[in-house]
């Protein structure tokens, strides 16, 4: 499981902040894009996330991972390569977001409500997908990632999360 890139360091801040370069399949084997993708889910669930992009375990490529479960309540995992947003609703809809690369806060984020996304799957076959809600939110947030955007950039009321368990031992 690869560390996860945070701002917590000026430098790793800067990382994160610059756009990604496209990811070229002829410079990787099959084998080798099929194990890029096992350590991004298995970094990604490991720190409980539902999407995760290149750069934030340190490849500065066009790449994310998402899994979000779809109508039926199964969990659907994507991996993107070279992915674009191609249309987005004129609706927009306000809701908090956190990040692990920005650990802790959170903040509402204005993002519209429908996208369509297109890419390439993990054989570099063209890929379109129609998104809204929830999955249509992490694959702008992960986009965005791509290009060097953090959602504390866009989020309106930015805090701190306490977890419950801490909140005792606050004075007030």
């Amino acid at each position: 499981m690869a560390k996860i890139v945070t701002v917590a360091e000026k430098r790793d801040e800067k990382f994160l902040r610059e756009k990604t370069r496209p990811f070229k399949f002829e410079e990787r084997t099959a084998r080798e894009i099929g194990e890029f993708i096992r350590e991004m889910r298995q970094s990604m669930k490991g720190a409980d996330g539902i999407g995760l992009s290149a750069n934030q375990i340190g490849y500065a490529v066009r790449v994310f991972v998402a899994q979000v479960s779809d109508n039926n309540g199964r969990m659907k995992f994507y991996a993107v390569f070279n992915p674009e947003i191609e249309k987005v609703s004129s609706e927009k809809i306000l809701i908090e977001e956190g990040c692990l690369s920005v650990p802790g806060i959170f903040g509402s984020v204005p993002r519209p409500e429908r996208i369509v996304l297109r890419g390439l799957d993990r054989n570099g076959k063209k890929i379109k997908l129609n998104a809204w809600g929830l999955l249509a939110r992490v694959f702008q947030h992960e986009v965005d990632h791509l290009d060097g955007k953090l959602f504390i950039d866009k989020a309106k009321d930015l805090h701190e999360f306490v977890p419950p368990a801490e909140t005792k031992n606050i004075k007030q």
